[in-house]
């Protein structure tokens, strides 16, 4: 007998009823409830129903037995069951994202609206602005991560080519690489080219270059652990799925979506995935920007002190471990407002 017939007789019985009371009650042959009750057979949908109302359940709590029971006689004996149902899971869990907090993003698009009434600004001003943001941007995504270079040494490895004493050829790549990366989506937008995988790859392979030339452009092929997270990326094996839905989950919301809600869900689910054996917080952040440069955006810079680095983190780790993602929603939304707030009172 399975878990729910068990609380069907359980519930039966404790209204004092017997299987032919039952029957007449629910409208269903006492045989058929007979078979319900010794897990022989699962109710339908509307059964269920009836039996919720009649017998005083919860609906949520029996559909969620029923579910089981259905999951459990569907993968009963099969040999990679555990496997299967991670999968399952992530894929049921993908597409919720539920946003409670809309004032900010109508303070967004406020200073949207006053943005967009100043284009088209100046060639040379616009130049200058793109030069401005990338450094900083390079320079603070690249500390999120660890880089020790400061925001002037970041500027003279980038733009003089000059390398600084004590500090590793690593950290000169990672500045130099990151610096491109922002070029390549500042190309990609001008282009109007959309996301795409082949695009993710390539940014990926920029943040690697020279770095790890065996992985740059290519999803992982082991395990992985992120340091000081409880969130466990997936396996190997499940990548090519998960990757498959975040770019279907893109396509299915990038004109209805948001641009902001977009591009912190684009950013967080990929985070999330790890496809990449380094490098996804970068990969994760400049594909955020890419989406909101797409929608009319100046790059939005998160800062890399160490406060704003662990509210970055704690974010992240609260929409990985326990699927809430409002936080993470409110830590981009704020960075988009309050770069949006900087890029105005440059060019107002």
């Amino acid at each position: 007998m399975g878990n729910l017939g068990n609380t069907l007789k359980m519930n039966r019985e404790k209204k004092k009823l017997t299987g032919t009371d039952a029957s007449k009650l629910l409208k269903i042959d006492a045989s058929l409830l007979n078979r319900f009750e010794k897990g022989n057979r699962l109710p339908t949908k509307e059964q269920l129903t009836n039996i919720s109302k009649v017998y005083k359940l919860s609906l949520k709590e029996l559909q969620i037995e029923w579910l089981s029971e259905k999951i459990y006689n569907e993968l009963d004996g099969e040999d990679f069951a555990l496997e299967a149902l991670q999968v399952a899971e992530n894929r049921i869990s993908y597409g919720k994202s539920n946003y409670k907090d809309e004032k900010i993003i109508k303070q967004i698009d406020k200073l949207k609206k006053k943005l967009d009434a100043l284009w088209p600004l100046p060639k040379e001003q616009l130049k200058n602005l793109e030069e401005y943001f990338r450094i900083q941007y390079t320079y603070d995504s690249n500390r999120i991560e660890g880089n020790t270079l400061t925001l002037q040494e970041t500027a003279l490895v980038v733009d003089k080519g000059i390398t600084i004493s004590g500090k590793s050829v690593h950290e000169h790549l990672e500045a130099i690489n990151h610096s491109e990366a922002v070029e390549l989506i500042t190309d990609l937008v001008q282009n109007k080219t959309d996301l795409t995988e082949y695009i993710l790859k390539q940014l990926h392979g920029l943040i690697l270059r020279g770095i790890n030339k065996t992985n740059a452009g290519k999803y992982r092929s082991v395990n992985v652990m992120i340091s000081g997270s409880t969130h466990r990326p997936p396996e190997p094996f499940m990548l090519n799925n998960l990757m498959e839905e975040y770019f279907m989950f893109y396509e299915a919301h990038k004109k209805t979506m948001h641009p902001v809600l977009l591009s912190a869900e684009m950013h967080e689910r990929l985070v999330t995935i790890h496809p990449f054996i380094d490098g996804n917080g970068r990969t994760s952040r400049l594909i955020m920007n890419l989406i909101l440069m797409q929608h009319g955006f100046p790059i939005t810079n998160i800062s890399g002190d160490k406060q704003n680095r662990l509210s970055y983190y704690t974010s992240l780790e609260k929409a990985q471990v326990d699927n809430d993602k409002n936080k993470f929603y409110d830590f981009v939304s704020d960075a988009v407002f309050y770069s949006l707030k900087e890029f105005l009172k440059i060019v107002a």
